[in-house]
């Protein structure tokens, strides 16, 4: 069984649960009475983040940053993994289903902590501190990399198509990670039925207003860069149809003439003037000289 008990004292038992099994979730069902309906929410992979409480058992569903880089970025577990924890008197049971990085590093904490008062609610708030601290370095990693681009576009004046499918992503997870932050205000909240420090308690829930306000900081930014990149192309191909533009200009008389006198017939005037091939030629050359002094007076 994947069942392992990472902490026990005097005041509580921390229970952890990886990968758990059909046998594993019946164990947990007969053990400590949590109703099968809870123990199937931690197993399903898109299910959003809430709190539900169950006669004595409390139940917290944390949804926590992961560093995957995944090709599609469409649904929530795309980016972020589940953890469920319960709250059964003196007793935390943590679930998921594949390794949590908070789990890995409040097990080290823990274990190397001398403090004898450690509950099972303050390890339900630790570990929740925890997660909003995966959104906080995400949100980090994600403005970095949007400074990157934004010098790229700006300072290195590249303009290519690899640079807008990194900024979608970009908006894509800012706004995936967005709408799971939003989604755990619920949990956040609820907090507050345990017997912790108000103190404690305002700490997570500013921590949870801290990222949702960088996650939405950097969606806006991501936003206008696009609009600003893809505002730059449009200008660099007016810029080429421009010189496209002026360069007609030139050559639109000259063809006019040349095509006059490419026709076949006898009797046309300076047809057979000595003469009159050099002074065609003078007149492209003359009318060439006016374009190009119109075009310098007009700044174009």
């Amino acid at each position: 069984m994947a069942i392992e008990i990472i902490y026990r004292n005097d005041h509580c038992e921390w229970i952890d649960v990886e990968a758990p099994t059909e046998e594993d979730l019946n164990f947990l069902h007969d053990r400590y009475e949590i109703n099968t309906l809870l123990l199937e929410d931690t197993i399903d992979p898109n299910h959003l983040p809430k709190f539900e409480q169950d006669h004595l058992v409390k139940f917290f569903l944390m949804r926590e940053n992961t560093e995957l880089e995944r090709a599609n970025l469409n649904t929530i577990s795309d980016i972020s993994t589940k953890l469920g924890i319960f709250l059964v008197k003196d007793v935390i049971i943590t679930v998921h289903r594949m390794k949590n990085r908070s789990i890995f590093e409040f097990k080290k904490e823990i274990k190397g902590s001398e403090n004898t008062e450690i509950n099972s609610e303050k390890i339900a708030l630790n570990l929740a501190l925890k997660v909003m601290k995966s959104f906080d370095d995400e949100s980090k990693n994600l403005m970095e990399t949007m400074d990157n681009i934004e010098n790229e576009i700006f300072l290195k004046n590249t303009n290519n198509s690899n640079q807008i499918r990194r900024l979608y992503q970009l908006k894509r997870k800012s706004g995936l990670n967005a709408r799971i932050l939003n989604v755990s205000s619920d949990w956040i909240d609820k907090f507050k039925l345990l017997k912790l420090d108000d103190a404690e308690i305002t700490d997570l829930k500013d921590k949870h207003k801290d990222v949702i306000t960088d996650f939405e900081h950097l969606n806006a930014q991501v936003t206008n860069l696009i609009s600003m990149f893809l505002a730059m192309s449009d200008q660099k191909a007016n810029q080429v149809m421009k010189v496209l533009a002026i360069y007609s200009m030139y050559f639109f008389p000259i063809t006019f003439i040349a095509g006059i006198y490419g026709m076949n017939f006898d009797n046309m005037p300076e047809l057979h003037q000595p003469l009159g091939y050099f002074l065609t030629l003078g007149l492209m050359g003359f009318i060439s000289l006016l374009t190009f002094i119109f075009v310098r007076k007009k700044r174009w």
